[in-house]
């Protein structure tokens, strides 16, 4: 009997000491997991690109203070290179993250501000959410001495999906003389890109800005 009893003794503290094992086995894994992921967290974010581009201590707390990514990091680099302003590149990303959107348009904010147009009008395509991949005919129209005027009501169109004329179609029209004014009222008035032929055409035969509005804005 008591050999009995030694031998039920000795199973359990076997059994007991399997689970402390697994037990302890259990907290090491969650606490390896804790670690790991809190180091993660914890790593700090990477400026030097920021610091390289010229923009300033406080720009670079400011935009920290919006919680950018690693990813964000090099893009606003970029824009901040191309010319836009520490304030303004702030104010980029303020408007990206108010969509819920990372901000991924240094490129195109970068080459907006080398053709000339103003941080302001940045500014504004940004709010449109116009920096995507219709940037570059805004850019051209620019580069084609469309004034900005014009340039924004293109992209008020495309951001509210309406019909407008193209780009290029509006610089062939500015070369043939129509003037900015007239230009302006077309877009306004929502004149697709597929009534251009028929504009030049009309403009070939002598028409004059005011016949041309009276056909085709005057709805």
């Amino acid at each position: 009997m008591a050999s009995l009893l030694g031998e039920l003794a000795a199973s359990r503290r076997i059994l007991l000491s399997g689970r402390n094992l697994r037990s302890t086995l259990s907290s090491v894994l969650c606490a390896s997991v804790f670690l790991s992921v809190g180091c993660h967290s914890l790593k700090p974010l990477e400026t030097a690109p920021l610091d390289n581009s010229g923009m300033s201590y406080n720009a670079i707390e400011q935009l920290k203070a919006l919680k950018i990514t690693a990813l964000e990091v090099p893009e606003i680099a970029r824009a901040r290179q191309g010319g836009l302003s520490d304030a303004n590149c702030v104010q980029l990303v303020t408007t990206f993250h108010g969509r819920g959107q990372p901000f991924n348009a240094g490129e195109a904010a970068a080459g907006l501000v080398q053709a000339g147009v103003s941080d302001d009008m940045v500014l504004e395509l940004a709010s449109l959410n116009q920096l995507g991949v219709g940037v570059g005919e805004l850019e051209a129209m620019h580069l084609a001495g469309l004034p900005d005027e014009i340039t924004l009501e293109v992209a008020r169109h495309h951001a509210a999906g309406k019909p407008v004329l193209a780009g290029a179609t509006l610089a062939g029209l500015k070369n043939a003389g129509v003037r900015n004014s007239t230009l302006l009222e077309l877009v306004r008035h929502n004149v697709p890109d597929s009534q251009a032929s028929t504009i030049f055409a009309y403009r070939r035969r002598g028409a004059s800005d005011a016949e041309i509005l009276h056909r085709f804005a005057s709805s």
